[in-house]
C-alpha cells in the first residue's frame, strides 16, 4: 500500500466525519498530511488531520479523530488506527499490504518516486556564474554540486530546467585578470590589485603560444586586449572542462554583454516606465524599487548616460522573461544577502511575483579541515583552493555528496581525512557501500538459483523489513519535499537513513539459503524487498550526481 492510496483513504474518511458536523467545511488533497512517526512502534504513518479541521467542524479533536480512526481500521490494508495524544491518528499496514510496494518499486524502475507538481513548469536554474579570472573556488564548487543536484530534483517533480551559466567577460575584475596576464608575461610582478597564482603564469604561456604573431611587437593597449580576449577564452574554457568533470554541464552560457546589445536593457526600461515605476532626477533614470520594500531606489542610466551595474540585472531579467521560463532560480555567494531587497523589488515592478517568479538562494562558505586545520592554500592558485584541489585530495562521488548533504544556508566544514576514508564514518562510503552490498545480494542470489519467480508481500513482516519498507515508501515524498523547498540534501540525507536500515535488514534477514535449506517463496520475495531498496538507492545517489558502485 503506497503513501498515495493512504492518503486516499484518509482522505474520505476525514471528509466523512467532517461533512456529517459541516458538511459546507472543504477537505482537499492537500489537507491530508502524511508523516512516519519518529518511534516506529507507534506505527508506520500518522496524520493530524483531526487536529486540523476540529475546531472548523465544531468537534473535539479527539473524539473527531476516534470516528476517523475507526473508519480507517475497515480499510483493506491497514491493520490498526490508534489515536494518540490531543488527536493524533497512527496508521499500521497490513505486512502484505506494506509488502506489496516491494514489487511495486521494482517494476516501476527509475520511475518511482518520481512526481509531477512542476509538470510542465519552465524553470531557468543559474548558479556558480563564476568570473573568467581564475579556477572555480570552494563556493563556486558547492554550487556546482548542489545547483546540479537541485536541478535534478526539479527535473524528477516533472519540471523543464534549463541549467544557465552568467558569463561575466566585461569589468573591472577581467580588466585586473589582463593586467596580471601581461605582468606574469613580461615577468613582472603581480600586480597590487591582480591576480596570482601558478595558473595566471600557465594562462599567459598558453596565450603566447597560440598567438599568430610576436606578442612582443604589440603596443601596451593592443598586448592586454590580446590577453584579455584569449586569456579570459583560455580560463573559461578550463572552466567548463572542470565542470564537466565534476558531472556539471551547463544548457546556456550566457554572456553579460548580450542583455546590453540585443537590447534587452531598453525593452525592460520600457516595459517598467509602462508600469510607472522609471523616474528622472538628476540627470540619470532611475527605478522606483522603494516602492516594493527596497531600502532606495536603484539608478539604472546614470547622468552621463552609461548603463548602470543595475541595469545588466533589469534586462537579463527582461531576458528570461521573453524565452518564456515561468520561474528563475538565482544561486548567489555568501556576500550577495543585500542583493536581494533590490532583486525582488524589481520582480514586483515588472507585475510578478517576488519569491515565485524570481527565486535568490544564498549559499554558505566551506572550510576544507585536515588534520584538524583548515586548509588555506593551492598549489595552483596560490591563495584559494579550487575545484580541482577538492577533487584531487577526495574524488568527484565524495566531493560532491559531502557538499550536498548538508543545507546550503549553513557554512560547512569538510574533512578530508574523513572522505578518504573507508569506513562507516565516511558517509559517501557508507551509502555506497549499502548499493555494492545490495548487487552482491543480487549476484548471490542469482548464483544460488533464488529468483523473483514468487512473491508473497506478507511474508516480510519482520520488524527490519517494516523499517525499510517503511523508508522506501518515504521517497516519493523526499523527492517532492526536496524540490519544494529547493533542498536536495534531503535526498542526500534520506540516502544515508535508506543505507542505515538496509544493513540492519542485512544483518537479520536471509535472501539465500543456508546450508541445505532450501530455497522457500520467503528467500524470492526477499530478493524483490532487495532489489526495489537498491534501485531506490540508485535513484537517491543519481538525484544528487553520486555513482551507485556494484562493487567496492
Amino acid at each position: 500500500m503506497q503513501p498515495s492510496e493512504i492518503s486516499v483513504a484518509v482522505l474520505a474518511a476525514v471528509r466523512a466525519a467532517v461533512g456529517r458536523r459541516a458538511a459546507e467545511i472543504e477537505v482537499g488533497e492537500g489537507d491530508i498530511v502524511l508523516e512516519r512517526p519518529r518511534n516506529r512502534d507507534h506505527g508506520d504513518w500518522a496524520t493530524n488531520a483531526a487536529m486540523r479541521f476540529a475546531k472548523k467542524a465544531g468537534a473535539n479533536p479527539r473524539e473527531l479523530a476516534e470516528e476517523i480512526a475507526a473508519a480507517l481500521s475497515a480499510v483493506e490494508g491497514i491493520a490498526g488506527a490508534d489515536v494518540a495524544g490531543p488527536g493524533f491518528i497512527n496508521l499500521r499496514l497490513a505486512a502484505g499490504a506494506a509488502g506489496e510496494l516491494a514489487r511495486t518499486i521494482v517494476e516501476a524502475g527509475e520511475a518511482y518516486g518520481q512526481g509531477d507538481a512542476l509538470q510542465g513548469v519552465r524553470i531557468n536554474l543559474e548558479f556558480v556564474s563564476a568570473n573568467p579570472t581564475g579556477p572555480i573556488h570552494m563556493g563556486g564548487t558547492r554550487w556546482a554540486a548542489v545547483g546540479d543536484s537541485l536541478g535534478r530534483v526539479l527535473e524528477r517533480q516533472g519540471g523543464l530546467v534549463t541549467r544557465e551559466y552568467y558569463f561575466n567577460d566585461h569589468g573591472g575584475q577581467i580588466d585586473r585578470f589582463a593586467r596580471s596576464l601581461v605582468a606574469a608575461f613580461r615577468g613582472e610582478p603581480t600586480p597590487e590589485d591582480g591576480y596570482g597564482g601558478a595558473y595566471i603564469a600557465e594562462i599567459a604561456r598558453k596565450v603566447d603560444d597560440a598567438y599568430d604573431g610576436d606578442l612582443l611587437d604589440l603596443g601596451d593597449a593592443e598586448l592586454q586586449e590580446a590577453f584579455r580576449a584569449n586569456g579570459v577564452q583560455l580560463m573559461f574554457e578550463e572552466i567548463k572542462r572542470d565542470l564537466h568533470e565534476f558531472g556539471v554541464d551547463f544548457d546556456v552560457f550566457f554572456h553579460e554583454h548580450q542583455v546590453q546589445s540585443d537590447g534587452s536593457v531598453d525593452r525592460a526600461i520600457e516595459t517598467l516606465r509602462e508600469r510607472g515605476h522609471i523616474f528622472e532626477q538628476e540627470g540619470a533614470l532611475w527605478l522606483r524599487t522603494t516602492t516594493f520594500g527596497d531600502d532606495k531606489d536603484r539608478v539604472v542610466v546614470r547622468s552621463n548616460g552609461e548603463p548602470a551595474y543595475f541595469s545588466g540585472d533589469l534586462g537579463y531579467y527582461q531576458n528570461k522573461r521573453e524565452r518564456g521560463f515561468q520561474q528563475s532560480i538565482i544561486m548567489l555567494g555568501a556576500d550577495h544577502h543585500g542583493y536581494v531587497g533590490r532583486m525582488m523589488a524589481m520582480c514586483a515592478a515588472f507585475g510578478d511575483t517576488p519569491h515565485e517568479h524570481l527565486e535568490l538562494m544564498i549559499g554558505q562558505m566551506v572550510n576544507l579541515i585536515r588534520d584538524g586545520a583548515p586548509v588555506r592554500m593551492s598549489k595552483r592558485a596560490g591563495t584559494i583552493v579550487t575545484m580541482e584541489d577538492l577533487v584531487d585530495a577526495v574524488g568527484v562521488d565524495a566531493a560532491r555528496y559531502a557538499l550536498v548533504r548538508s543545507s546550503a544556508d549553513t557554512p560547512l566544514d569538510i574533512d578530508l581525512a574523513l572522505l578518504t576514508q573507508r569506513t562507516n564514518d565516511n558517509p559517501v562510503y557508507y551509502v555506497q557501500y549499502a548499493h555494492a552490498r545490495m548487487s552482491a545480494v543480487a549476484r548471490n542470489a542469482a548464483a544460488a538459483g533464488v529468483d523473483r519467480g514468487e512473491f508473497d508481500p506478507s511474508l516480510l513482516e519482520h520488524p527490519s523489513e517494516s523499517a525499510l519498507l517503511g523508508a522506501l515508501a518515504d521517497f516519493p515524498r523526499v523527492l517532492t519535499q526536496a524540490a519544494e523547498l529547493r533542498e536536495p540534501h534531503r535526498v542526500a540525507r534520506f540516502a544515508e537513513e535508506l543505507a542505515g536500515l538496509y544493513h540492519r535488514w542485512y544483518d537479520a534477514c536471509r535472501v539465500t539459503p543456508v546450508g541445505d535449506e532450501p530455497i522457500a517463496t520467503v528467500h524470492r520475495t526477499r530478493l524483490w524487498l532487495n532489489d526495489a531498496a537498491g534501485q531506490v538507492l540508485r535513484s537517491a545517489l543519481s538525484t544528487v550526481g553520486v555513482s551507485a558502485p556494484e562493487r567496492m
